[in-house]
C-alpha cells in the first residue's frame, strides 16, 4: 500500500531502503560504488553530472499491457526503446504504456524518478511479469542505477546485475530493445 503526499505518491513503510540494498549487495558479494548527488528525476536531468562516471547510465521503464500485466524495462539511458516491438515480443495484451505513478510507487516501492532494477528485492516487486535487461546495457562496464534514491547513483558490474535480478526471483530477458523482435 503506498500513502499519497503533495507531491505525490510515497513508498510502503516495508519497502527496501539504500541501506537494505547495500547490505543484500554486500551478502550477495556484489561490488559496489555508490555516489551522492542532488536529486534527479528524469535522464535529462542528470545527463550533464553523470558525464563524469565512466560506464552505462540507465533508464527504467515501469510498463502495463491492457490487461494490466506488469514489466520492468532497464536500458541504457540513450536507448531508443521499440516499445511496440517490446510488447509483441512480450505477448502483452494491447500496446504497452507507462504504469501510473502510484501503482509503480506500490509495485516496486520508490517515487517516481528513483525507478532502478534494485526494486526488484522488494516483495511487491513479485507482482512482476518480466524484467527486461538490454543488451547494450549489459555491454558497458559499470552500470549505474539509482540505489532506491534518486540522490544517489550505485555502480555494479553487468554480470552482477544478472546476478542481483536472478538473486531476487526473476529470470531476466535479455534483448536489445531497439529492435526486440529480430533478437534470439
Amino acid at each position: 500500500m503506498t500513502m499519497e503526499t503533495a507531491t505525490g505518491p510515497s513508498p510502503a513503510p516495508d519497502a527496501a531502503t539504500r541501506a537494505d540494498l547495500l547490505a543484500y549487495l554486500d551478502r550477495l558479494g556484489v561490488a559496489h560504488r555508490t555516489v551522492e548527488h542532488p536529486a534527479i528525476f528524469t535522464v535529462e536531468e542528470g545527463r550533464d553530472l553523470k558525464r563524469q562516471w565512466p560506464g552505462g547510465h540507465s533508464k527504467n521503464l515501469f510498463l502495463k499491457d491492457k490487461k494490466g500485466a506488469l514489466y520492468l524495462a532497464v536500458a541504457l539511458a540513450e536507448t531508443r526503446i521499440d516499445l511496440v516491438g517490446l510488447g509483441k515480443r512480450l505477448g502483452a495484451k494491447g500496446r504497452l504504456s507507462f504504469g501510473k505513478p502510484a501503482l509503480m510507487t506500490q509495485t516496486l516501492g520508490v517515487i517516481p524518478g528513483a525507478v532502478t532494477p534494485f526494486t526488484l528485492m522488494n516483495k511487491s516487486a513479485a507482482a512482476l511479469t518480466a524484467v527486461i535487461l538490454d543488451t547494450a546495457l549489459l555491454s558497458a562496464a559499470p552500470v549505474w542505477f539509482h540505489p532506491l534514491e534518486n540522490t544517489a547513483s550505485t555502480a555494479i558490474s553487468p554480470e552482477d546485475l544478472k546476478v542481483f535480478v536472478s538473486a531476487c526471483g526473476f529470470q531476466p530477458l535479455i534483448i536489445d530493445l531497439t529492435a526486440p523482435l529480430t533478437d534470439n
